[in-house]
Formats: structure tokens, sequence, C-alpha cells
């Protein structure tokens, strides 16, 4: 399974793509406690270990890929990718985020990034 999401960021690019991987911009922008690495090939968690990955492809203030799974996948189910793309425009950034090899019964997780990272960055950013 597979989906792409998109949403406005009241943000500059840079400044989504550095909160994004850093532990406490991370951590302020989700409301969930994060370790974070702007360093290819280092893991990371999120929302206070629920969601564990390691960065994959670094182009700052652009792309951000990440393997990503959360304690809900079986142990026999492979990581699954988020590929988060960054476009400023007029002021805000457009996040496009494409989150492929999602377990089946992963559906819930497309309410899980507007509820737990998009309407949190707004409110944050838009602060």
């Amino acid at each position: 399974m597979e989906f792409t999401l998109q949403v406005s960021i009241p943000a500059s690019a840079e400044a989504i793509y550095q909160a994004w991987l850093t532990s406490e911009g991370h951590t302020a922008m989700t409301g969930g406690e994060a370790t974070a690495s702007d360093v290819p090939n280092q893991v990371f968690t999120a929302w206070d270990t629920y969601i564990t990955g390691r960065n994959l492809i670094l182009e700052p203030n652009r792309r951000i890929v990440q393997s990503w799974r959360t304690t809900q996948f079986a142990d026999h189910e492979p990581d699954s990718q988020i590929e988060i793309l960054l476009a400023e425009a007029g002021g805000k950034t457009e996040l496009t985020l494409i989150h492929t090899q999602v377990p089946e019964d992963g559906e819930h997780y497309i309410q899980g990034w507007k509820d737990h990272y998009f309407e949190p960055m707004k409110a944050y950013f838009g602060r």
C-alpha cells in the first residue's frame, strides 16, 4: 500500500527541513518526543519511540527520504519509506509526503499524518 498527501505549511522549506531533522525541532513541531539527526544513515525516533527509522537521502531544504516503521508493524513486515518534498511558494511551503511500502492494514496512517504531523506543524509554524 502507498499514498501521497499534501499540505501547505506557513514556514520556509529551510525551517521545516531543520525542524524535521533535529531532536528539539521535531519534538516541538509535533508534540511527541523525538531523537533526530541531519546525517545520512543515522537512526531516528519520533512520538516517544512509536516511530523508528533511518535517514536514507537528505537534500537540504528540498527532500528527505527515510525508512519508517511504527510499533504496530509486525516483525516480519519490512520498513516502509517516506519521502518528503518541500517546495516554497508565496511565503509558505508545500509539503508533499509520499509513503510507500505501508502494510496492507496501514490505511489509518493517512489520518495519523494529518492529526499528529500536519495539524501540529501548521500550529507550530503559524505562531
